[in-house]
């Protein structure tokens, strides 16, 4: 039933930030590549590399080493849409830079993975993911609810009631989606996080520092940086567990992304208070 139910919320979620956007705002993202090729380039080549430089400098075990790898080997997470909403982050780049990434992980999970096993624990096992399920995965929980959303929104057949009733759903939907997170993961957080917590936390904390630094340097405001920093900080966490226990069989790879899921939240929740706090002195 979770397996079922889980999807379903999360494209709820993403047909509710369809509903906030148009045709426009993805023009704007458009118009600038800049912005799209530098979160690319954090999310493929930057953050695999701070991954790398922590498990070394940390010297984590191989299996925690690995498993940190797997995750930032991984693409940006679908609620990273919802986070850079909730903080009034620019939602259209988000969400270009979250199919663009799942794109592109067809080919860069593979090599990373690989290549981590190879270089911590000596292993030459392959990785491929599985390209229908992760393709169909995408196209129905991310681009046709939010096309949906979008389509509803840009031709007004929906009214602003009803998408701000959406809305608030959507975010008790994804409140409720991080306390079950919580709550079914807390036994192996608990055991590990003293040995990989430590890494997991200082990797969040980086990758989103280097995705609000990017947005800084190509000058993106900070709706752009907000949605370059969580894009780079929120990974998809589910997509790490799946390839360390399902096509790797070693479910101790998966602690790292387990921590992990429950560290990016709380780092989240702390960059939307931060951001609507500021917002609503801006607007007092």
């Amino acid at each position: 039933m979770i397996k079922l139910l889980l999807p379903l919320g999360l494209a709820f979620i993403m047909f509710s930030l369809g509903l906030g956007l148009r045709l426009a705002d993805f023009r704007r993202v458009l118009r600038r590549p800049d912005a799209l090729a530098l979160g690319l380039l954090a999310q493929v080549v930057l953050l695999p590399t701070t991954a790398w430089l922590i498990a070394t400098g940390l010297s984590l075990a191989p299996e925690a080493a690995v498993g940190l790898m797997i995750l930032a080997a991984c693409p940006g997470g679908v609620t990273a849409g919802m986070v850079t909403h909730l903080a009034r982050g620019e939602t259209a780049l988000s969400i270009s830079l979250t199919a663009l990434t799942s794109m592109v992980a067809f080919i860069s999970v593979p090599l990373i993975v690989g290549g981590s096993l190879l270089l911590f624990m000596g292993d030459t096992s392959t990785v491929r993911l599985p390209v229908g399920q992760t393709a169909g995965g995408l196209f129905l929980i991310t681009l046709l609810p939010v096309g949906l959303g979008l389509w509803l929104n840009e031709t007004g057949r929906i009214g602003a009631r009803h998408a701000a009733l959406v809305h608030r759903v959507a975010t008790g939907l994804f409140l409720l989606i991080v306390l079950f997170t919580f709550a079914s993961q807390w036994p192996a957080m608990a055991r590990h996080f003293p040995s990989v917590g430590p890494a997991a936390l200082l990797l969040n904390l980086l990758t989103m520092a280097t995705g609000a630094a990017l947005g800084a340097l190509v000058r993106l405001d900070g709706a752009g940086r907000v949605a370059l920093a969580m894009e780079c900080g929120m990974q998809n966490s589910a997509l790490g567990i799946t390839l360390a226990v399902s096509l790797l069989g070693a479910p101790a790879l998966a602690v790292p992304a387990v921590i992990y899921a429950f560290l990016m939240n709380i780092t989240a929740f702390a960059v939307i208070a931060v951001r609507r706090a500021r917002h609503a002195t801006a607007h007092g």
